[in-house]
């Protein structure tokens, strides 16, 4: 933790204070005066376009936002102390024991369920496959406008290549193997999807061309 740079935030809220005082102290004075002047009138930004939607996730891409606003919002929220090797211990003790007796209601209730696998390495990477497909359209229902978020799978596809960098050297060939194959088709099916988006002017297809998988 202590190689975690140190931010230095500065609280606007007084100045901020002291400045939207002063603006009312000088509305007032040209109202008294006859010179009230009205505020500019809010202008709403224009939908435009047809057929499948992009989104944006709003919540990473703020309107207005800056660097140097988010990193300092970032600095106000401090990471707790990590937790020792003999807390993740017990922790992970009980977590199994919870995940045990879930199965055991589970199993329980429906007696012809066999013993879920455990999971690996490959439920990993397909689950962040499926997830980047899925942000690029695919799964939408048949007569159903697609809804394409095409950040959110180029984020998702990044997030496969970090994880097949950060673990090179450390997987086995078939791991290695399903790692580069997935990522191979997702990043191909990225690149027809931005081809086919900027070809026909931001109205994307139904969905990314199927994948091997």
């Amino acid at each position: 933790m202590s190689d975690t740079p140190k931010f230095t935030v500065i609280d606007r809220r007084k100045f901020k204070a002291d400045e939207e005082q002063a603006n009312r102290e000088t509305a007032a004075s040209e109202a008294a005066a006859g010179n009230a002047v009205e505020p500019a009138a809010k202008t709403e930004p224009v939908e435009t376009g047809g057929g499948p939607r992009l989104v944006v996730n709003e919540s990473r891409h703020e309107a207005g936002a800056k660097p140097v606003e988010v990193a300092e919002a970032a600095a106000e929220t401090e990471l707790p102390p990590a937790p020792t090797a003999a807390e993740t211990q017990e922790q992970k003790t009980a977590y199994d024991a919870s995940a045990q007796r879930l199965e055991d209601i589970v199993r329980a209730q429906n007696p012809g369920m066999g013993e879920q696998p455990p999971v690996g390495f490959e439920h990993l990477v397909q689950q962040f496959y499926v997830s980047a497909m899925i942000q690029m359209g695919a799964g939408a229902q048949e007569g159903q406008r697609p809804r394409v978020d095409i950040l959110g799978a180029r984020n998702t596809i990044d997030l496969l290549g970090v994880l097949a960098e950060k673990t090179k050297g450390n997987l086995t060939d078939a791991e290695d193997g399903m790692l580069q194959s997935v990522l191979f088709e997702a990043r191909m099916a990225f690149m027809e999807l931005t081809r086919m988006i900027t070809l026909q002017g931001m109205q994307p297809p139904a969905g990314p061309p199927p994948g091997k998988r």
